[in-house]
């Protein structure tokens, strides 16, 4: 994590001396915020670790007891919702956020991971790529978009999957990335990693094997009734919850994207927007604070809202928030975020149903 750490903060001294097209820089942004708040304790991170695994030891342990076909479709909501917030709890770990103690982040972060069948460092890396490269059309890891030529010529499955049915594409990502990019979470040999992180990947990948091989005995033992409802079915609802929230933070009609000449990571990170998730918002460690995230992706998540309240005043119109209701706000970018225009900078997401283009 150290070396991740150090290239993230060699990014962001880099944007910051570059000559800026915003009234701020990166040093204004960070001198708005409390000092306290990049600073991680390890006993409050790790409650937050075990309130999770504790409610999740207890919603198996309800569900066991009634065994009730009335109460699974709840229980299943309400695990696969806490599987995502134990995702969440390994992402913190992954940014080195959880704590400064690298081999208590990774071992944490495959506490939480693991179970819940994420590769912990493969995604780490593939993640760290992406906040590396936020908002940039060329470089970019997660959702995203499609230049409009690519989109026209791509076959019908890979539009199945990004476009149509976006919530079930996480396990699709994690052995074929995106797109165009190709490259597994789970071989060494992936060009996700560098040499140096082989062994990193191996661990990951031989602890999911374990993991599989785990669930493949509990089915052998129980029968597929008993994995369905105490496993697979939690499964599916944390796969939509990482894709509903992952989706949303970088697919908005308004939210610009920029092609490699024209870009620089303050302007990328801004690129993206704080949902409001209602009463699951403590439940899955305030992720839609995304904005003041993105910019400092190494602050604990239990200090996101009040970094967020401090640079408002200074982002002014750069910041951006969406308060409207989640499911309506991921119909509104169903229906009009599928491709940008091939040429220009910035550029935003067109609808493949509308040919009207906006381009700066």
């Amino acid at each position: 994590m150290q070396s991740s750490n150090q290239s993230n903060q060699a990014t962001l001294s880099a944007s910051a001396t570059r000559k800026s097209e915003l009234p701020f820089t990166l040093q204004d942004v960070k001198a708005a915020i409390p000092a306290h708040c990049f600073e991680p304790s390890v006993w409050k991170s790790l409650s937050y670790f075990f309130i999770d695994i504790s409610v999740i030891a207890g919603l198996y342990f309800i569900a066991y007891k009634l065994d009730s076909w009335l109460f699974f479709p709840i229980f299943w909501v309400m695990q696969g919702t806490m599987f995502w917030a134990l995702f969440v709890v390994g992402h913190d770990c992954g940014h080195g956020s959880f704590s400064k103690i690298k081999w208590l982040n990774n071992l944490i972060g495959h506490l939480s991971h693991i179970p819940i069948l994420v590769p912990y460092h493969g995604w780490r890396i593939s993640h760290r790529t992406h906040h590396a490269n936020t908002g940039n059309i060329d470089t970019d890891e997660s959702w995203y978009p499609v230049n409009e030529s690519k989109f026209n010529m791509m076959p019908w499955h890979e539009k199945l999957f990004r476009f149509y049915v976006p919530l079930l594409a996480y396990p699709i990502y994690l052995f074929r990335r995106s797109p165009g990019r190709q490259g597994s979470h789970f071989l060494p040999s992936s060009p996700l990693f560098k040499e140096s992180e082989k062994w990193d990947i191996i661990t990951s990948t031989s602890l999911m094997i374990a993991m599989v091989g785990f669930l493949g005995f509990i089915t052998y033992q129980f029968g597929w009734l008993f994995f369905v409802k105490y496993y697979f079915m939690p499964y599916l609802v944390f796969v939509m919850w990482l894709d509903l929230v992952t989706y949303l933070h970088h697919t908005e009609a308004d939210i610009p994207w920029y092609r490699s000449e024209d870009w620089y990571f303050l302007k990328g990170a801004l690129s993206t927007i704080d949902r409001d998730y209602g009463f699951i918002n403590p439940i899955h460690h305030n992720i839609g604070t995304h904005v003041a995230h993105h910019i400092f992706l190494n602050m604990p998540h239990y200090h996101l809202k009040t970094a967020t309240e401090a640079i408002k005043p200074l982002l002014g119109e750069y910041y951006r928030c969406s308060n409207e209701p989640i499911w309506k706000s991921f119909i509104q970018s169903y229906w009009a975020c599928h491709f940008v225009p091939d040429n220009g900078s910035k550029v935003y997401y067109q609808s493949g149903w509308n040919s009207d283009k906006k381009v700066d």
